[in-house]
């Protein structure tokens, strides 16, 4: 019998390694695809004014017909993109530390953030570790990949991708609705950009969509808590499994 495909999306300045962990527990049932995301890793960079349409129009290439889409972040707005747009290729969505129709609060934060990387790139990175895995039980190891990660990305795409982050959940937010596919929302408790309120802000928006909050854990999810992910979306897919 042949596997169920699980596609990996990653978050912002990442790249596919994130998802080490999480693939691990799940290759014995799944094939992975992890691809590296526009603009990210090995991947071509993106050119100025890219757009989320953009970006999950080159990462539909990479995505077999009635995949199970499991979007990171920035990764988690394309795998939406693509549910509303590309419904044939997702047979199931799981959205991991999305935001979701932030406030005027949260976009503010956002754009701040983005103005810091414009103006000095490897203290955002710096903010981006501690905001990311203070306080975690990550591994000094990974905490030091994902910092290598970062300061390897090409500086021109990193922004241009980080915009589409900043502001890419007022584009596809109206559009939620349309979204057919089983889908899940999970995100952690202590996370302070992707919060508990914004993934049930998400979840309330999708239609039959769960949102599932796992206590103590900050943004990166795939890395902190690759068990609990592994078990959420595998119990999303269910009866989906023999797609």
């Amino acid at each position: 019998m042949t596997k169920p495909t699980l596609v990996l999306l990653h978050g912002v300045g990442l790249d596919h390694a994130v998802w080490e962990p999480l693939a691990s527990l799940v290759t014995d049932r799944f094939h992975i695809v992890s691809p590296d995301l526009p603009g990210h890793g090995e991947a071509a960079p993106v050119p100025d004014g890219v757009t989320l349409a953009d970006l999950a129009g080159l990462v539909a290439r990479q995505v077999p017909a009635r995949s199970h889409l499991v979007g990171f972040s920035l990764g988690a707005l394309i795998a939406q993109h693509l549910a509303i747009h590309r419904p044939e290729l997702v047979a199931t969505l799981t959205s991991v530390s999305s935001v979701a129709r932030r406030t005027d609060a949260e976009r503010a934060a956002v754009l701040h953030r983005l103005e810091v990387a414009e103006r000095d790139l490897g203290a955002s990175a710096e903010a981006s570790l501690d905001r990311w895995f203070s306080g975690t039980d990550v591994s000094p190891a990974w905490v030091e990949r994902t910092r290598a990660t970062l300061a390897a990305n090409d500086r021109d795409s990193f922004l241009r991708c980080y915009r589409v982050f900043a502001t890419g959940d007022v584009v596809i937010g109206p559009q939620l609705g349309r979204i057919a596919a089983p889908a899940l929302a999970i995100t952690g408790e202590d996370d302070p950009g992707s919060t508990p309120e914004m993934t049930r802000r998400l979840a309330s928006a999708i239609p039959g969509c769960v949102a599932e909050i796992v206590p103590h854990t900050r943004h990166m999810l795939p890395l902190e808590r690759p068990g609990a992910l592994a078990a959420a979306i595998t119990a999303l897919i269910g009866d989906q499994i023999h797609v």
